[in-house]
């Protein structure tokens, strides 16, 4: 092997090695000049040099020694802008895309872990858009998880790579050209796409429907609702069902796996095939004209065999109506086109499920690949992990759990939800038959949670604060109304950084609070969390709730517990001032902090406080703050509703608004927030210790401060 090299007098140099898989064995190269003023030391390149003869681009970033490193291509990928551009392309270049999008979202997984359940459907997304033709026929999703290779080829590339910022992609996966209704917490597409079938037909329209569901979101109850009223209503659309084979239930992870072979792939052509469908309608017509009970007997008939060649469980689908198809090799994209065009050539069959096995382990697979063969260096922050994970709310709370469990036998785990963090897995080893991981099937859990509360137990129902709204029904019905001592702990608390809004925390408090038997709470740091925990321990005669968010801890010793039980309904004053009051409620408790430093470097006595509770109230410490001060500011990282609307209410009908007192709150806007940094999120919604004091200065009257203070 041979290298060149050539500089000019600018210091700009280019070295070209012999043998580079990039170069072509004639290249031909264009000159850029700059001018001599140019600060070099800030420039950067990338994807700065484009190979049309190859489709691609070729990323280049300079080390310190000048050299150039030759970064992954994706020469495929590069040309797709939209969905069209695949229609022409062949059965290896569709292979070869496929790579390519496995590649570039194993890349950011490094950075974002929501993009790993895509690498599970990159071949079915690929062969789906090969064959139906978005934007007109209708592609639905049922976990936003599994979107991001159907983003990649509608044309959001670019936004993939900015999903940190504000209203980045997180704002586009909502409903746009390519995304008629947006995904979110699962078991909607469905619902959705029958909605939208019956629509089409209504207006006289051939639109096609497809709605791809995964085997996480058949737990629960309204993907059985809708596969049932869509055989009912028999109206024409396409249900994928992607089985990465993943459960929450360790027996159905170690039941045998759909069987795919030579036979199932031929099978499953047949079931798809039009000669096989239309022979089948026909012997349906024969039968009936038949008659005595001709039509019953050859539908048995029928139902049997096709449950011997069939998986188990797969005549479920049958008796709710899908005619289903599989199981398909969801990693072989020349069998997806296959059965994927002989559904989409079928006119007035009903609805039809597909059922495509994925590998669960495929993204780890590859991740450890892309690992070994791309990522060169030290793995930063910036550019992935380097250092052990830090200490979180839920390790904290796991911990302290497990020291109360160790006290008392009658506690008990119910955890519902998208996947499980790892504290949680290591609490399920310790627990073990008294933990209970039901999975995406929240109604369920609070119910169950109920339950095992009548039998005597103490149950602790773990939940993702946005989770719990798909159970709302069931807190109010099974727990509240009986004054049912449930212990729920909802995770995930307020923003969330890159997930976004989907799995943003922001209406709990609200919705919680509202219920007249509750106690609603939330830690401001997990000392307190850990005092929490022993506190919904000693509550047996109605539910309780407390909140933490995501995120680590804030304090340098998460060793040490206190069992020391909150009086219910106490809050604490931690500093205090006389000029102004800032009341905070749960982790914002942490910002009040941050403002009281501001606000005392500009010669303002501040006092802070925690609430602890927003229901009961500590009205003692809010009748306090209000007539020590003539302000007050109530802080928390909820909606609009929640814990400041209490004090509201209590200060009005306490007649202190009357005597004076100057009162603001400040929530989270009335708005979704986005993906992005959990600091830029803060910022967005004004939640800063710096936005904490600018409020603060314009009710003292320094509005110029407070401007100088944002800038």
């Amino acid at each position: 092997m041979a290298a060149a090299s050539c500089q000019n007098p600018f210091k700009i140099s280019a070295n070209l090695v012999e043998g580079s898989r990039f170069l072509h064995p004639k290249p031909e190269f264009s000159a850029v000049n700059f001018l001599p003023n140019v600060d070099f030391s800030r420039l950067g390149f990338y994807r700065s040099l484009t190979c049309k003869e190859y489709g691609g681009h070729v990323h280049c970033s300079s080390n310190t020694d000048g050299s150039v490193n030759e970064e992954v291509l994706t020469p495929i990928l590069d040309m797709i802008d939209n969905p069209m551009h695949l229609k022409n392309l062949s059965l290896k270049e569709l292979k070869q895309l496929a790579d390519d999008i496995r590649t570039e979202l194993s890349i950011m997984s490094k950075t974002n872990k929501s993009f790993r359940p895509s690498l599970s459907v990159v071949e079915l997304t690929v062969a789906i858009h090969h064959v139906f033709h978005a934007p007109v026929d209708k592609i639905l999703w049922d976990m936003e998880d599994q979107t991001y290779p159907h983003k990649l080829l509608t044309g959001r590339r670019a936004l993939l790579n900015k999903s940190g910022q504000v209203d980045g992609l997180s704002s586009d996966a909502c409903r746009n050209e390519y995304d008629q209704f947006g995904a979110g917490h699962g078991c909607s597409s469905i619902s959705s796409g029958l909605g939208m079938a019956v629509a089409r037909d209504i207006k006289g329209k051939r639109d096609r429907i497809v709605s791809v569901i995964s085997n996480e979101t058949t737990m629960a109850g309204q993907v059985y609702e809708a596969m049932s009223n869509a055989g009912y209503l028999d109206s024409n659309m396409v249900v994928i069902l992607n089985d990465r084979h993943h459960s929450s239930n360790p027996k159905l992870d170690q039941a045998p796996r759909a069987s795919i072979n030579a036979v199932s792939s031929t099978l499953s052509k047949l079931q798809s095939s039009q000669f096989f469908r239309k022979f089948r309608e026909v012997a349906k017509v024969l039968t009936k004209r038949i008659g005595r009970g001709m039509h019953e007997w050859a539908a048995k008939i029928d139902e049997y065999a096709r449950g011997m060649v069939g998986p188990s469980g797969s005549t479920l689908f049958e008796e709710l109506g899908l005619y289903y198809i599989g199981p398909v090799d969801g990693h072989n994209i020349e069998d997806l086109l296959c059965v994927l065009n002989e559904v989409a050539s079928l006119d007035s069959m009903g609805p039809v499920l597909v059922h495509v096995v994925t590998k669960e382990e495929y993204a780890d697979d590859q991740m450890s690949k892309v690992s070994e063969e791309y990522i060169k260096g030290p793995f930063t922050i910036e550019t992935g992990p380097i250092r052990a994970r830090p200490l979180t709310y839920s390790d904290h709370f796991a911990k302290a759990l497990i020291t109360e469990s160790e006290i008392d036998e009658d506690i008990v785990v119910v955890h519902a939800g998208m996947g499980m963090e790892s504290p949680f897995q290591q609490l399920k080893d310790k627990l073990r038959d008294r933990f209970f991981d039901v999975g995406m099937a929240e109604q369920h859990a609070v119910t169950f949670s109920a339950g095992l509360s009548c039998g005597g137990l103490k149950p602790f129902c773990i939940i993702p604060a946005s989770f719990l709204q798909r159970a709302y029904d069931q807190v109010v019905h099974d727990v509240d109304r009986q004054k049912i001592p449930v212990r729920f702990v909802l995770t995930s608390a307020g923003l969330v950084g890159s997930e976004g809004a989907t799995h943003s925390g922001a209406f709990d408090i609200t919705f919680m609070s509202c219920l007249p038997n509750m106690i609603v709470m939330a830690p401001s740091d997990e000392i307190e969390l850990a005092r929490m925990v022993s506190t919904a321990v000693d509550i047996e005669d109605r539910p309780v709730c407390f909140r933490y968010p995501r995120g680590a801890i804030t304090t340098l010793d998460p060793s040490l517990h206190l069992r020391e039980p909150i009086e219910v309904g106490k809050g604490r004053l931690l500093l205090e001032g006389k000029d102004i009051a800032l009341l905070g409620y749960g982790s914002m408790v942490q910002n009040c902090l941050r403002a009281h430093a501001v606000l005392s470097n500009m010669g303002i006595d501040v006092s802070v406080a925690d609430a602890r509770f927003c229901k009961p109230l500590d009205i003692k410490l809010v009748r306090m703050l209000c007539k020590n001060h003539k302000f007050l500011i109530t802080v928390e990282e909820g909606s609009v509703g929640g814990f400041g609307a209490h004090v509201a209410q209590f200060i009005s009908l306490d007649g202190l608004l009357d005597a004076g007192i100057k009162w603001r709150p400040i929530t989270l806007p009335d708005n979704y927030i986005e993906g992005a940094q959990p600091k830029d999120q803060l910022a967005a919604a004004g939640l800063t210790g710096n936005h904490i004091a600018a409020t603060a200065l314009n009710l003292l009257g320094r509005t110029r401060d407070a401007l100088l203070l944002m800038c």
